[in-house]
Formats: structure tokens, C-alpha cells, sequence
């Protein structure tokens, strides 16, 4: 498969004025610093996305890069970022920003980002009033793992109070856990990313469901489920043992990566482990709507997908955007319908095809014109099914009135994907 997750040097590693895994109270990481973790395997720092010019028919716009703080691997050399904190509060680059932004543990005992001594994204744990007690600012600390977990600990006990592993991105690494608490009612919900220069929440999330029907794909708005994979206690078909059998037949996962599942009185969850400790690979929700298993590759220096579901990359709804068809033989998979342009080719060239594609021509009917001198015509496209909750409208109907032709296509906007 195609190498994935690839940035291409639009993301910017940071340099480096701290190689310690842990922070301490009275500490602060600042652009340029990070924490390794004691295998040298992650690192947690502020990264920068890319600056783009995004050229559409409508606009033409030139974005500054933002400022992210997040945890990527330390010793792979295309930059793969695995878990982000603000994705959704994104910082602006500044001149200064090294002097007025910072990771610190804050006077409650929280980890929290600082901009201006504004708080913009905080762990919010010691708001618990059931642990508030006992915590203040010199009882906590935080410690990147070897897992790639960054976790919030009781100094004296090293009880954990929050970690990033219980947060998910559109990444579940080796050892994290895939699913709900039955007591505190977290769900470990994974969100894709917009793009592959905006690490935002995307179109399209996964999740354990807690009713016991087992996992769900979805695309996020509208809400519309995709796939659904049968839980433990299905009487067929059920998720791990079918999991088990792929990966037996591939070479790269065969007795590498080993799934299991657990229930109990507390957690219900899914989790793999890798066998071999020197390789990197994680589970990704892709930007498209897939799930990809991907696993570094040392001979071609490249990321590789060696696992995608749904196989058909058409599956995934709107997973091209409005009038677009898919065609999951072609690469790329995506294209405009005859008579319309891509609306902003540089998203598509991040990933993002949201906006989908535009007329190339304006309708020529409108409510005050004689349809019968129109050139405007409905064009069939053959080979091809209409995605999820399809609409019909009287065509008949539609040339006496321009009004439904227009509102024929915007229908189209939404079935054409």
C-alpha cells in the first residue's frame, strides 16, 4: 500500500532544550523544549503545522501555521504525531511565542497550556471534588511513558490522575485501551483529523458502544453509521476472533500484533501488543474514514498501511464531497462529476475534500426565464450506486421549475459523493 500519515515536511519538528521524561512542579516545557520518554521511543513538545495559500474559485487565502502541543515518535524520521492536546484550540505563531507560551502544572495541580497567562487547554482533572482534597500544586507531576501515555500522577503515590491514552486523537498505540469504563462512564472515543495539516476533529469517529452492540463507524455530521462490528457476546461474527485471523494472514502483523478483549465489573475494552518491542505501528480513524493499521518500515523509510476496513475507500460517506463520484479502482479514488472543478484543490491536496467540487458554469434557468431555451440538462453517469439515504425528485417536474432544478442539485450535492 501507499505510504500514509506521510507530512512531507509540512509539519516542523521542534529542536530540542530538554531530553527528561518528566515534569515537575515549577517547571516549564516552552516551544523549542520536549520530554523523551526513558525508551527514547516518543516525545511530547509543541509542533507546528504548516502555512499553506488555499486557492479556491472563490478565494484565495494564505494561512499562518499554527502551534500545537502534542506527542509524536522520537526516532522516526517522518514526523507522526500520535496524540494532541489543543487540536481544536490551535495556537498562532507569534515572534515571541517561545516567551509567552508553556506546559506547566498549574496552582490546583492541573497540566495546563499557557498563552498570556491564559489558560487555553487544561486536563481539568482536580476538578473532581472526590480527589480535590488532596491535591494541590507540589503533590502532582507528569511523566511521558514508554507507551507514548502522557500521564498526570499523585507525586507521593504515583496514583494516575489523568492520561493522554483515555484522550484519543485518530491514534490508539500498542498497549492502549479501546473502550469505556463502566464506572466513570468514559468512552475513548477516536475522532480523524480534517487534514493532514489541521489536526482538528474531523468527519468521522469510532467507538466502543457502552449498550453492548459492539463498535461503531461512523461519520459524525450528519451522524450516519457506516459499519458496525459485532460485539464479544454476539452469538456470530464475533470482532476479535475474525480480528485474529487477518492478522495471522498478513506477514508484517503474523504473531507481532496480538489483540485481546476484556470485560469486567469496571472496564469493557479492546487493546493489541506488540511482540516486538523495537517496531513502531499504531491504529488510525484516517482522514478519508478508514481505519489503517499502519507499521514503520526500516527498508522503505515509509510508513505502510498494511491493514485498511472498509477495504472500499467509497464506503466511508461523503468521503469525497459534494458532486463527486467515487470510483474505488482509480487512484485517486476521488474526482468531480463531468462539467464541475475541484472548489479548492489545495484541501484536497491536505486530505480535505469536505468542499467537494463546484459548477463550472452557473444554471442558466432562473424563475424569470423560458426553460425551454435552456441548455441546462440532468447528465447520466452510469456504473455507479447512490450513497446512504437517497432521494428522489419528479424530473418532469423539475423542468417546468427552475426552483426545483436548483433544488434538485443541491440534492445532488449530497447523493453524488
Amino acid at each position: 500500500m501507499a505510504p500514509f500519515y506521510i507530512l512531507l515536511g509540512l509539519l516542523l519538528l521542534p529542536c530540542s532544550s530538554s531530553a527528561n521524561d518528566t515534569l515537575a512542579v515549577g517547571q516549564v516545557l516552552a516551544v523549542g523544549d520536549k520530554l523523551v520518554s526513558s525508551n527514547r521511543k516518543f516525545a511530547l513538545g509543541f509542533f507546528q503545522s504548516g502555512a499553506s495559500t488555499i486557492t479556491s474559485k472563490f478565494t484565495n487565502t494564505t494561512s499562518t501555521a499554527n502551534w500545537y502541543l502534542g506527542i509524536w515518535f522520537n526516532q522516526i524520521p517522518v514526523f507522526t504525531s500520535v496524540w494532541v492536546a489543543n487540536r481544536d484550540a490551535p495556537i498562532a505563531d507569534n515572534p515571541k511565542l517561545n516567551l509567552t507560551t508553556h506546559l506547566k502544572i498549574s496552582s490546583d495541580g492541573n497540566l495546563v497550556i499557557v498563552r498570556d497567562e491564559v489558560v487555553i487547554w487544561s486536563t481539568h482533572v482536580t476538578n473532581n471534588s472526590r480527589i480535590r482534597p488532596s491535591i494541590n500544586t507540589t503533590t502532582t507531576s507528569v511523566v511521558l511513558m514508554n507507551t507514548g501515555s502522557l500521564v498526570l500522577t499523585l507525586s507521593s503515590s504515583d496514583q494516575a490522575l489523568w492520561e493522554s491514552f483515555d484522550y484519543p486523537t485518530d491514534v490508539v498505540l500498542p498497549s492502549a485501551k479501546f473502550g469505556w469504563n463502566k464506572v466513570t462512564r468514559l468512552n475513548r472515543r477516536v475522532i480523524s483529523k480534517k487534514s493532514t495539516v489541521d489536526p482538528g476533529l474531523g468527519y468521522y469517529s469510532i467507538e466502543l458502544q457502552t449498550n453492548g452492540n459492539g463498535i461503531m463507524l461512523k461519520r459524525r455530521k450528519p451522524s450516519l453509521v457506516y459499519r458496525t462490528y459485532a460485539s464479544e457476546t454476539s452469538s456470530i461474527l464475533k470482532f476479535l476472533p475474525r480480528v485474529k485471523k487477518v492478522l495471522e494472514l498478513v506477514p508484517q502483523t503474523k504473531g507481532v500484533v496480538i489483540p485481546d478483549y476484556v470485560s469486567n465489573k469496571e472496564e469493557e475494552y479492546y487493546v493489541y501488543t506488540s511482540a516486538n518491542e523495537s517496531s513502531s505501528s499504531f491504529l488510525s480513524l484516517d482522514i478519508s474514514g478508514q481505519i489503517k493499521l499502519n507499521i514503520w518500515s526500516q527498508a522503505q523509510g515509509s510508513w505502510q498501511a498494511v491493514l485498511a476496513d472498509p477495504i472500499d475507500v467509497c464506503t466511508p460517506p461523503a468521503t469525497c464531497g459534494p458532486f463527486t463520484v467515487c470510483n474505488g479502482k482509480a487512484q485517486p479514488s476521488c474526482g468531480c462529476m463531468e462539467s464541475f472543478s475541484k472548489k479548492s484543490p489545495r484541501h484536497w491536496e491536505f486530505g480535505d475534500r469536505s468542499h467537494g467540487c463546484v459548477r463550472d458554469s452557473p444554471l442558466y434557468c432562473t424563475s424569470n426565464k423560458n426553460t425551454t431555451s435552456s441548455t441546462d440538462m440532468f447528465q447520466p453517469i452510469s456504473q455507479v450506486t447512490l450513497p446512504y439515504n437517497p432521494q428522489r425528485t419528479d424530473l418532469s417536474a423539475s423542468r417546468r421549475n427552475c426552483g426545483v432544478v436548483r433544488h434538485y442539485m443541491a440534492i445532488r450535492a449530497l447523493l453524488v459523493l
